[in-house]
């Protein structure tokens, strides 16, 4: 048997034996597949059953499915059975390798013996340990509205061909059936995809205000993490809007439809957590006087939010642990058993990786929670976004009141850029609710402010200095944090990048109070954020 590229015979070919018929084996994997996919149920899910059917019945290895972009022509691995491709993303060019060629092309190829072609590139890895020689390679166009629209691509036992011909037919006959389950496929995909390329500029949510590049480097990670399972932990001060966040995360997921439960940690007493999160049946203690579901029990089906969860004392985290581990739990004084299909989103203001090493947070459920980390900047942080939010606020409470405040004045957004705002945007907001209370006309001026927030210096050359170097110092905030953040939080690098020393930038860095620990973690924990990666 050579090496060979093959071309399927179609039916009735002059002068050539018609090999198109089906076997019983081959119909009845053909009836299976149609089976599957007649089923309700996620079309990955259908799909990977599909090839798994193929391995089983008809003996072919490594199944794989691709599917093409419309724009560029390229072939994207989306779908694979007996190939581990978790956290791989594996693309063919038109043209490039087999399957770029059959996604080019739309025609079948295949090769007798995978050893001795050079046109197999094996992106995947997965027979790089293996005797390419005793196997064959097949590939197939999956053809929808008489477009390409994806490649299916099986690897078979060489010295269990008879015929490539029948080989590629049969695979033919089941690339016709997954047809349109690929396109719907495909078209889903595309679509998840321009919703994340759309949710890096968006805000994932009416309620969360900003324009600065932190805040849109956040929105694009929101995006990329709502559509998934992933246990997500934010990270952030009293105030940056922590809740908000967690609600955007559920309310741009797949579990949109089910119910949102959120428990503040710190809130609950040690002895009532386990009946709080877990429920209990009627006398498991003295007060129990009925049944009563638990918080996790209650979002089955969606997302619970763990608010402040770095309060957890040690016996509570070892509670939470376990049912994070099982996915199950016991009610308090009852033997079933509840199992829970929830969406796991925790938040905290403690730095969790210092708890860690003082021995107050335990490191195995830090790891369980801190899959996905988000960090939300301080408001200190977010330069021109302090103004925005402070407008935002005014027409919120002005429609509340019945207040004819329209504006703030400049003087005011000079004070509010230059002021450090330790309570973040929560005590940004009752800020201008104070104002607009005591503001008489239209316009706030600094003394509606409350007494924090009051200028102390008199003299007009003063107020026009502290003017300009509270622009001047919210401008150089925005642009040492982005530059800690394209840097990964390296100061050597962010020094380089803006033309300056690393004394200098050391000097601003602790003179601001700026943190570079969350630009290292985050990127670490999501290597995508890595510039060197692009």
């Amino acid at each position: 048997m050579t090496s060979k590229i093959w071309r399927p015979l179609r039916l009735g070919t002059p002068g050539r034996k018609e090999i198109s018929i089906h076997n019983f084996e081959e119909l009845a994997a053909l009836h299976t597949v149609a089976r599957i996919l007649a089923q309700p149920g996620e079309l990955r899910d259908q799909i990977e059953q599909a090839l798994q059917e193929m391995s089983v019945r008809l003996g072919m290895q490594r199944g794989m499915i691709s599917l093409l972009d419309r724009e560029t022509g390229a072939a994207w691995l989306d779908v694979a059975h007996g190939v581990d491709i978790q956290g791989m993303d594996v693309t063919y060019l038109p043209g490039e390798g087999i399957t770029g060629k059959v996604a080019q092309t739309g025609r079948p190829m295949a090769l007798a013996n995978l050893g001795k072609d050079v046109q197999f590139l094996d992106r995947t890895g997965a027979r790089r340990n293996l005797n390419r020689s005793e196997l064959a390679f097949l590939c197939v166009p999956i053809i929808y509205d008489n477009r390409v629209v994806g490649v299916l691509s099986a690897d078979k036992v060489a010295r269990q061909v008879e015929n490539l011909d029948r080989e590629l037919a049969m695979l033919s006959s089941v690339a016709e059936l997954l047809a349109k389950a690929v396109h719907n496929r495909a078209v889903e995909e595309e679509n998840r995809r321009l919703r994340h390329l759309l949710g890096r500029s968006r805000t994932p949510s009416a309620d969360i205000i900003g324009h600065s590049g932190v805040m849109k480097n956040l929105f694009g990670m929101i995006a990329q993490v709502a559509d998934s399972n992933t246990t997500v932990l934010i990270h952030g001060e009293t105030g940056t809007g922590k809740e908000l966040v967690a609600h955007a995360i559920h309310k741009n997921s797949p579990r949109l439809r089910g119910p949102l439960v959120q428990v503040n940690c710190a809130a609950i007493p040690d002895t009532l957590l386990e009946s709080e999160l877990f429920g209990h049946e009627r006398g498991a203690f003295t007060g129990a006087l009925h049944h009563r579901r638990g918080r996790f029990e209650e979002a089955n089906g969606g997302t619970i939010f763990l608010d402040e969860v770095g309060e957890l004392s040690a016996a509570a985290q070892v509670k939470l642990l376990r049912v994070l581990q099982e996915k199950q739990f016991q009610p308090l004084g009852s033997a079933r058993v509840v199992r829970v299909d929830v969406r796991i989103v925790a938040a905290t203001n403690r730095n969790l990786e210092q708890d860690l090493a003082s021995g107050r947070f335990r490191a195995d459920l830090f790891y369980r929670l801190n899959v996905f980390p988000l960090y939300l900047p301080p408001l200190r942080e977010r330069g021109s976004d302090i103004i925005l939010l402070a407008d935002h606020f005014v027409l919120k409470y002005t429609r509340g009141m019945g207040k004819p405040v329209k504006k703030i004045s400049p003087a005011v957004s000079d004070i509010l850029l230059a002021y450090h705002w330790p309570g973040n945007v929560r005590e940004l907001e009752n800020c201008i609710e104070r104002a607009i209370l005591l503001a008489p006309g239209d316009t706030i001026e600094p003394m509606h402010l409350p007494p924090s927030l009051q200028p102390r210096r008199k003299s007009s050359e003063k107020k026009e200095q502290g003017r300009l170097n509270a622009v001047v110092e919210a401008q150089e905030r925005e642009l040492i944090t982005n530059a800690l953040r394209e840097t990964r939080g390296n100061q050597t690098r962010a020094a380089k990048l803006l033309g300056t020393t690393k004394r200098i930038i050391q000097y601003r860095i602790r003179k601001m109070g700026i943190d570079p620990r969350p630009f290292r973690a985050q990127t670490r924990d999501n290597p995508d954020l890595d510039p060197e990666k692009g």
